[in-house]
């Protein structure tokens, strides 16, 4: 066996070890440190694949690894993020444990989408790295202002953002598809809308930018799906 088919499943297990170590840091009370990981396991979980196609050496078994870590990466370690924000915010002693629906349900994501012969132009229902990016970066919009902070904090937003994301993941809703078959502005719209959206975040908010980014895609997702089922364009 050579060298070159051992390099995506070094990375993907890079992508492992960066969810293990987002989940030490978050139970040790260092929240923001998760998101660090979480982009980090993006890195990884980007380039394990393109290593694979790259190099010709994809298979089953890392397509079965690359799930598994995407499971405790973006699903369990945001988990626990949210667990980690509810225990600071709420009094009681349970609530927390309403952030272990973000796992359960990127758990059946990423089942779903390893039998899913649909997703292979686009993503029907949010992606887990999607849903990890903007639970895990909520710290950061919340150190923006005490406004901010005091929505984010809020429990009752807390667990309505966890169970609304939690149905997301595994919801009948295609996502706009960011591939470009001609550069006109016809049949483009949405996805210039998504990349200006995302541009004008990240200059203006930085990390605290990417929840908007997010929402926005979503939400500009759910237009595009009712224009189209209109006949509108």
């Amino acid at each position: 066996m050579t060298i070159k088919k051992h390099v995506p499943n070094s990375l993907t297990a890079l992508n492992l070890i960066s969810g293990m170590a987002g989940i030490y840091f978050v139970l040790e009370g260092q929240i923001t440190f998760g998101a660090y990981f979480i982009f980090a396991a993006a890195f990884f979980d980007f380039f394990d694949g393109f290593a694979a196609r790259l190099l010709n050496v994809s298979g089953e078994m890392g397509k079965q690894m690359d799930s598994l870590a995407d499971l405790v990466t973006f699903g369990v370690l945001p988990s626990f993020i949210i667990f980690k924000m509810l225990e600071s915010s709420s009094p009681e002693p349970y609530l927390p444990f309403i952030g272990f629906a973000i796992g359960v349900m990127s758990a059946f994501r990423l089942a779903k989408f390893n039998i899913d012969t649909r997703q292979t132009d686009r993503f029907i229902g949010v992606p887990t790295p999607a849903t990890a990016l903007l639970l895990s970066t909520l710290p950061f919009l919340a150190e923006k202002s005490e406004t901010a902070s005091n929505v984010i904090y809020n429990p009752v937003f807390l667990v309505v953002l966890t169970l609304v994301m939690s149905y997301l993941l595994v919801a009948e809703l295609p996502l706009i598809a960011l591939k470009f078959k001609s550069f006109g502005l016809e049949g483009n719209v949405f996805r210039y809308l998504v990349i200006l959206i995302a541009v004008a975040s990240l200059l203006f908010a930085g990390l605290a930018g990417i929840p908007f980014i997010i929402i926005s895609y979503i939400v500009l997702s759910m237009i595009e799906r009712l224009v189209k089922s209109d006949g509108k364009i």
